[in-house]
């Protein structure tokens, strides 16, 4: 006998998008988060009208005045120019301060220098043991610590070859640069904060990173060396442009908070 036939209907159920960032389990419970820091490079060159160090004093009064949480750096290339580092848990802050602070008399002075803007969220692997801290408070520290003035930003672009690797090849790939990035931070010679970048870069790059330390040396040498890795060598289709600052003032600010 025939069976009767059964309409099969296609399964429309909306997926769940899962936007949360995750770390390694802590007693068999799960960490998963829904705040991380997204942080904004920004660089301005002073007209011949301003100079550099009215500029720097400038936008540390208007930085100072709105409690922003932010790092000055002097351009090493170009003495006319400023780095601002900013950062928050919500991106509409930092909308929010560019526009306080670029109200402000004086401030049509410094013209954006786009080819070093730089736009990033802190991101987790899935194996962080301390989410909160790898999320918000390590980046701050790392950026606010008055024994690393120097600091080199850029961004780069991943091959696509790289997500058609298998999964346990990627995490090999990885976990050659991440130990190489871990022996300079241990002996205290350069640290790093990690951004992801996708969708928010004005070039669609992946990721920006940040490079700081006490001298400048190691910082070009842990570039070198990454350069030899399998990641550097075989994966990353660009990098940068390079900012190299020297820090000239910090602003802890206020923590920031949602």
């Amino acid at each position: 006998m025939e069976r009767p036939r059964r309409d099969t209907k296609p399964d429309v159920r909306p997926h769940k998008v899962d936007v949360l960032e995750h770390g390694a389990a802590i007693g068999g419970e799960p960490q998963s988060m829904d705040r991380r820091l997204f942080m904004q490079l920004s660089v301005y060159r002073a007209a011949p009208s301003l100079e550099p160090k009215a500029a720097l004093s400038l936008l540390r009064g208007q930085l100072e005045a709105i409690g922003a949480l932010a790092v000055l750096y002097r351009d090493v290339h170009d003495p006319r120019s400023i780095g601002l580092l900013t950062w928050h848990t919500l991106a509409a802050r930092l909308v929010e301060l560019n526009q306080a602070l670029f109200s402000t008399p004086g401030t049509e002075a410094l013209t954006l220098r786009p080819e070093f803007s730089m736009f990033g969220r802190t991101y987790s692997s899935g194996f962080e043991p301390d989410l909160h801290y790898w999320l918000i408070d390590r980046p701050q520290q790392t950026v606010l610590n008055s024994e690393w003035p120097w600091a080199i930003w850029y961004p780069l672009k991943r091959k696509g070859s790289f997500e058609q690797l298998a999964p346990e090849e990627q995490r090999a790939v990885l976990g050659e640069h991440a130990r190489l990035g871990k022996t300079y931070g241990e002996q205290d010679l350069a640290h790093d904060v990690r951004l992801v970048c996708h969708g928010l870069d004005q070039h669609d790059n992946d990721f920006v990173i940040g490079l700081t330390g006490k001298e400048l040396q190691p910082l070009s040498h842990v570039v070198q060396a990454m350069r030899k890795t399998r990641q550097t060598s075989e994966f990353i289709q660009s990098m940068g442009p390079f900012f190299l600052g020297y820090t000239e003032w910090r602003n802890a600010g206020r923590p920031p908070s949602d």
